[in-house]
Parts: C-alpha cells; sequence; structure tokens
C-alpha cells in the first residue's frame, strides 16, 4: 500500500515542481514588461527628468548623495520656494529620497558607475515591477496563483499606474504603490500564520508554540516595517491606515472575530503609530489629526470586543447584560472624548469631498489633477477592466474570507475616492487589475474545465456509432447469435448459483460505480459546466478582450504618457514635430549664468489661484514694479506660446486694440509681444487667433539676451540703472513727497 502511495504521489508533485518553476518564469516575464513598457520616454527623449516635482526630487537625492543622512535632515533649500526658501527635512517624504539614494550607494559599492540622475530615471520602473509581484502575492492570498498571474500581468500594464511610473517620473507615487500591496498580502499571511499558531495551542503541541511565537514577532516587525516605509513615501498612506481599521471593523460586525484578528491589528497599531512619528514630515500628526482617526477607535472597539469575549465565558447571562451595559458606555464616553481631542485635517476634508476645496483652497482646487474625473479617464486609466470589476465582486463572495473580505472593501472605497479627483485614479487602478485578474482567471477556469467535460462525450460518439454497427450485424446473423447467448447465460447462471459470495462482491463493487457516477455527476454540477459552443466562443472572446486591452495599454504608455512636460511634441500633414525650446533656453542659462544668479519668471495667475506669495509679486511683474525687481533679480524668463499655438491657462485675457491700456503697457505684454511683429509682418497671436494691440514698442529697462527656436522661452537681461542728476533729485524732493502722501492714502502696499 505505502509503494502504491508513493507511485500516486510521485505525479502530483512533479506536476507541482513543474508548475511553481513555470510560475516563476511568468513572474519573471511580468517583471520585464512592467520594466520596459516604461522606457518609451527614454527611447523617444532620452534620459531626462519629467516635470517639477520630480526635478526637486532629484535635487533633493543629489544633496543627499553628497552629503550624507545628517545635511540632510537639516538642509534649508533658499532656491526653492524664493525668496521664502524651504527646509527640506521636514516637509518632504523622504522614503522616495532614501531608496534612490541607497540603490545608488549600493550599485557604486559593487563598481557600477551610475549617475543619480540614471538611477532616479529608472527607479519608478524598477518599483512597477515589485508593484505587480506584490500584486500576484495579494491576488494568490485570495483566489490562487492563476488569479495572482493574471492580476500582476494586468497592472503591469495598467495606463492609469504608467501615467505615474514611466521612466523619468521620480516621484512618490512610483513607489508606494508597491508598499501598499506588500502591506496588504503581508496582513493576510499574517493572519494565517496567528490562526496557525492558536490552532498549534489548542492542540497542545508546546513543542512547536516557541517556533510560531517566533514567526509572529517576525510577521509583525515586518507589518510594521512596511507601514513605515509607507508612511515614508506618500502623503496617501492615509488610505492604507484607514482601510486596514475598516477591515477589522468589518470583521466585527459580522461575526468573524477571533483572537487571531485581535492579535494581527493591535501590535500594528502601537508600532506602526511610533514609527511614523518618527518622520519629520508626520511627527505628531500621526496621534493629533483626523487622519489618524479611525485606526485609533477601532482599536479601542476591539479591546471593548475581546473583553466582552472574555466576560462571558466567566460571568453568568444576567451579570453578562450588566457588564455588557457597562463597558459599552464606558467605550462611548471614551470615544466621544478622544473625537473630541482630535483636529480637523485639511487633506482628509479634500480627500472626502470635491468641493471642500473649491471652497477654502482654491489654489489647490485650480490645478488640473485635483479636479474630479469624467467617464472617458475612467476608460482611458482602466480600460476594460471597468467592466470586469462587478465580475470579480461576485467572484469574491463564493466563498467570503478575510482576504477576500479585505480586496472587496479595497475596491469600494477606491471607487469612491477616484471619484474625488483625478490623481486618486492611481488608488483604484490596482484594485480593478485584482478584480479583473479574479474575475478572468475564474471565467478561464469554467470555460476551460467545460470544455474538458465535453470533449470526452465528443470522442466517445463514433466508438457508440461502431457498437450500432456491430449490434446489427448480430441481429443478422440470426440463430447463430441467439445459441451463443442462451450458453452464456447459463454458464452465468450456474456459476451464480455457485458462488453466493461472489454475488454480494459484484453487488458491492455496482454501488460502488454507482457512487462513482453521483459524484462525478455532482462534480459536473458544482463545475457549472457550459456548452461546448457557449465555452468555445467565450474563450475567443477573453482573448480578444485581453488583446484590446495590450494594445490600448502600449498605445497609452507610447503616445499619452511618455512625453516629458519639457519637450512638446505636435502632429501634422508632414509627421511628427518636436519642440525642444526648454531644454534649449535651460542650456544656455547654463552657460551665461552664474550659479547663485536669480531668475525671475512672470505668469498671469490662474482662474480662483488666490496664493498669499504668488499673486503680489506676479501684480509687481504685472504693473512693472521695478524697485523689486531691481533689487532681487538679475534676468527675467517668460514662457510665450503665442507663435506656436499651444494652449495656456491665462483666462484669454484681451489683447488686441480693443485691450485695456492697463494690458498694453504692462510688462507682461512687452516681454511677451517684443519684436513679435517680425515673424510674420502683422503680430497674429495664433493662440489667441487675432493681432496684437501695440506691434512696435521699445524696452527701457530690459534687454533681450536670447530667444528660443519656436519662441517659447524668451529670456531678457536687467540693464543698470541710469546715473541720477543731483540738481533735478533736489528741485523735485517737495513734489515727490507730495505725490508719495497722496498716493499712499489711496494704493494699498500689494505685500500685505
Amino acid at each position: 500500500m505505502a509503494v502504491a502511495e508513493e507511485a500516486k504521489g510521485a505525479p502530483s508533485t512533479l506536476r507541482n515542481a513543474f508548475g511553481n518553476v513555470l510560475c516563476f518564469f511568468a513572474l519573471l516575464l511580468i517583471g520585464v514588461l512592467a520594466f520596459s513598457i516604461r522606457l518609451f520616454s527614454v527611447i523617444k527623449y532620452e534620459s531626462v527628468i519629467h516635470e517639477f516635482d520630480p526635478y526637486f526630487n532629484y535635487r533633493v537625492t543629489q544633496y543627499l548623495t553628497k552629503s550624507g543622512i545628517y545635511d540632510f535632515w537639516n538642509w534649508f533649500d533658499d532656491r526653492t520656494w524664493y525668496p521664502l526658501g524651504r527646509v527640506i527635512g521636514g516637509t518632504v517624504y523622504p522614503g522616495l529620497t532614501l531608496t534612490a539614494g541607497s540603490m545608488w550607494w549600493l550599485l557604486n559599492s559593487l563598481n557600477i558607475p551610475l549617475s543619480v540622475e540614471t538611477v532616479c530615471v529608472f527607479t519608478a520602473p524598477i518599483f512597477s515591477a515589485n508593484a505587480a509581484w506584490a500584486t500576484y502575492l495579494l491576488t494568490k492570498e485570495v483566489k490562487g496563483t492563476g488569479a495572482g498571474l493574471t492580476a500582476a500581468a494586468l497592472l503591469a500594464m495598467v495606463p492609469s499606474y504608467i501615467s505615474r511610473s514611466v521612466a523619468g517620473s521620480y516621484d512618490n507615487e512610483a513607489v508606494n504603490t508597491s508598499s501598499i500591496f506588500s502591506e496588504g498580502c503581508i496582513r493576510i499571511k499574517f493572519l494565517d500564520c496567528v490562526h496557525y499558531a492558536f490552532s498549534v495551542f489548542c492542540l497542545g503541541r508546546q513543542f512547536h508554540l516557541e517556533s510560531c511565537c517566533v514567526d509572529i514577532k517576525h510577521w509583525v516587525s515586518l507589518l510594521c516595517y512596511i507601514k513605515c516605509s509607507i508612511v515614508c513615501s506618500w502623503g496617501g498612506y492615509t488610505f492604507i491606515i484607514n482601510l486596514i481599521p475598516m477591515h477589522v471593523l468589518l470583521c466585527i460586525v459580522t461575526g468573524r472575530y477571533s483572537s487571531r484578528l485581535y492579535i494581527a491589528y493591535a501590535p500594528l497599531v502601537v508600532l506602526g503609530t511610533l514609527l511614523a512619528a518618527l518622520v519629520p514630515v508626520v511627527g505628531f500628526n500621526a496621534v493629533m489629526t483626523s487622519e489618524h482617526f479611525a485606526s485609533f477607535l477601532v482599536f479601542i472597539i476591539i479591546h471593548v470586543v475581546a473583553l466582552v469575549y472574555y466576560i462571558r465565558g466567566t460571568l453568568s447571562p444576567k451579570m453578562f447584560k450588566v457588564a455588557t451595559t457597562l463597558v459599552l458606555t464606558l467605550g462611548i464616553c471614551c470615544n466621544t472624548h478622544c473625537i473630541g481631542g482630535f483636529q480637523s485635517n485639511k487633506r482628509m476634508e479634500r480627500a472626502k469631498s470635491n468641493t471642500y476645496a473649491s471652497k477654502y483652497i482654491p489654489i489647490i482646487a485650480s490645478v488640473s489633477e485635483h479636479q474630479p474625473p469624467t467617464w472617458p479617464s475612467y476608460f482611458m486609466d482602466i480600460n476594460v477592466l471597468a467592466f470586469l470589476v462587478p465580475a470579480g465582486i461576485i467572484a469574491c463572495f463564493s466563498p467570503l474570507s478575510d482576504a477576500s473580505s479585505f480586496v472587496v472593501l479595497y475596491i469600494v472605497t477606491s471607487v469612491y475616492f477616484s471619484g474625488v479627483m483625478v490623481r486618486l485614479m492611481l488608488v483604484l487602478a490596482p484594485a480593478a487589475c485584482i478584480m479583473s485578474g479574479i474575475a478572468l482567471s475564474e471565467g478561464f477556469d469554467v470555460f476551460t474545465r467545460s470544455i474538458k467535460f465535453q470533449l470526452p462525450k465528443l470522442l466517445e460518439n463514433p466508438s457508440s456509432a461502431g457498437d450500432s454497427t456491430s449490434e446489427s450485424s448480430t441481429v443478422q446473423n440470426g440463430p447463430k447469435a441467439d445459441k451463443h447467448l442462451a450458453a452464456a447465460k447459463s454458464e452465468d447462471i450456474t456459476k451464480e448459483r455457485n458462488s453466493k459470495k461472489s454475488k454480494r462482491k459484484e453487488k458491492e463493487k455496482e454501488k460502488e460505480v454507482s457512487e462513482k457516477i453521483s459524484s462525478k455527476t455532482r462534480r459536473e454540477k458544482r463545475l457549472l459546466a457550459l456548452p461546448l459552443e457557449a465555452s468555445v466562443v467565450a474563450i475567443v472572446l477573453i482573448v480578444l478582450l485581453g488583446s484590446f486591452y495590450v494594445i490600448h495599454c502600449v498605445w497609452a504608455a507610447a503616445e499619452a504618457y511618455s512625453a516629458p512636460s519639457i519637450v512638446l511634441t505636435s502632429y501634422s500633414h508632414d509627421g511628427l514635430h518636436v519642440f525642444d525650446d526648454f531644454r534649449e533656453a535651460y542650456s544656455w542659462l547654463r552657460h551665461n549664468t552664474e550659479v547663485d544668479d536669480k531668475l525671475g519668471q512672470p505668469c498671469l495667475p490662474q482662474k480662483s489661484q488666490l496664493g498669499t506669495f504668488s499673486i503680489p509679486w506676479t501684480s509687481n511683474m504685472f504693473l512693472l514694479c521695478l524697485e523689486v525687481l531691481l533689487a532681487t533679480l538679475v534676468m527675467i524668463l517668460t514662457n510665450f506660446f503665442g507663435w506656436f499655438a499651444l494652449e495656456g491657462r491665462d483666462g484669454q485675457y484681451r489683447i488686441d486694440s480693443h485691450a485695456t491700456p492697463t494690458m498694453l503697457n504692462s510688462l507682461m505684454y512687452k516681454l511677451s509681444y517684443y519684436r513679435f511683429v517680425e515673424t510674420d509682418g502683422k503680430g497674429f497671436d495664433r493662440v489667441r487667433r487675432t493681432e496684437i494691440g501695440k506691434k512696435h514698442f521699445k524696452l527701457t529697462h530690459f534687454e533681450e539676451v536670447f530667444t528660443t527656436h519656436h519662441w517659447m522661452v524668451r529670456i531678457y537681461k536687467l540693464k543698470p540703472p541710469k546715473n541720477r542728476i543731483r540738481g533735478k533729485l533736489k528741485k523735485s524732493k517737495s513734489s515727490s513727497k507730495s505725490s508719495a502722501a497722496n498716493t499712499s492714502k489711496t494704493r494699498q502696499n500689494p505685500w500685505n
């Protein structure tokens, strides 16, 4: 018997080993896919840092690698938010910078001489592969290996995540997504580990208990470390630290409370909060703001529930009711007291409502990525996954477990927050990939099994036809066949009379066969076997759906999200045109200015943009307050798109002959349209589609030093002030005093 069992177990172990090897290579290919699909920007525009925030993060990383960690924490950057400056150590989330700095240090210690810029450019694609693998681990805990591989492949290509993790997009979101999935996966694993430890304890196997406790300590430490890395990486950490308490509360409400749930949550709140408070940008906000209130509230609730379960086992039913009322009263009082001590946070209010920012923080509401998304943006960012998510949610309820309830809660909350602002579509995309992976895996499993059970019936049809022909031939043979049948029946009768034991055995065999047939039919019913034609058509549709998704993702990665903001492109009848004026201007500044020279960039304020510093400074630029400009700046840099015909966000002010005198005589107008009439002889603005009002004028205080090829960037240098004649100043003292007194009564200081 032992030899037979070993012979049966050998193919299964070989099959498992082959499956594990195949799964490993599939994950490796998914990681390569996630990395390579984000390299279109490097292939088309070379290795550059995109936009303002990624370049600021690059500067911070460069300072970290040169000066060290201690100087980084105490660094005051006087070039950021000029002239106010910025304390870097206390205002940035250091996770991205520390991660890239550690990678650069490790590579250089291995004698791989890469620059800091190169490491920063490729950090996001590397962590995209990590996010895909973390998605596999999380989805595997919910619905198995097939669903995990499918979800990982979907996440590797989803456009919403590509927009934040393309090569050169060195921003916080690129690193944080993999950490969020890692915490979800480790939390579910930790629940299983605690369940195993308690089952061992209940069975009385004391020799395994110490090793299980050590494993629990390791899981707790790892979970708290990942939570700290999430807090260090991105301000959106509030999503995951509120999602976990909601999952614990859901388990309590649905009657799934157990000791393993308590051990998996309580240490995370205490140790995770202490580690989060060590991050300078968070500090005491970890215990003072409403963002962290949910974790503390559920922390109190789970202790109350644990106390109630303990009291139930020790008291009588009457005393238990009295104790329950007392405990609930004390719990409500403690919760109301804690609620009164927490402060409301603007970020939390902005995440809960899409109208809060427009009412109270209009400078944030004016940013395009903080606007509520439209329906086409959902199709652009997650494509066909939007139609597969409901099927994945239904599949998670059969059966419902702790892991599947966590994923369902994740998709529900992410759908809500994605409707608040476009930026939070990044939170929805991974959840949609998980649900779509579960739906595709379950559907593909049902369809392939239906085909598997239908194929033997098709193969048996020809043999049954052959049996019918043989039966017809026997009928034609006539009495010979009847004689043989009669002889065979007589022999069988004599055998049955002589052996009663064999009859019993045959009955038992028939029962076993009938039981096998019934179990087989039950399996077929349980597997929901569909018709063969429907299964084949469904598999073909799934393949077509997947191919359409792949084509859309590749197009989005190559065209929609790969272009950096400093390089612009346009298509026309003669092909692709690349406008590289920004880097052209930056290169000129790098070679013709000193390191400490200060440049100003005038811009019209956007609609509803009310900043405490940008508006007064822009007003000075607009009204030509040269006293401030001459004291601080050396050069002026302007962005002008009137010749290139790129739409701006300046409110479409009038610049034609009917414009106000203030506009036509302003510094903004003169620096933008100086010598513009020389381009076509008319001074036609292609953005506003009109001729400018004032075409010929000269500059008194500025000198044009550089204009890019497409007139997108223009650089002017401030002329030195002219010498003043003392006689004229003495004569005009009294008049200047009287005029100053009159103007001081009517004008207000724009800097107040």
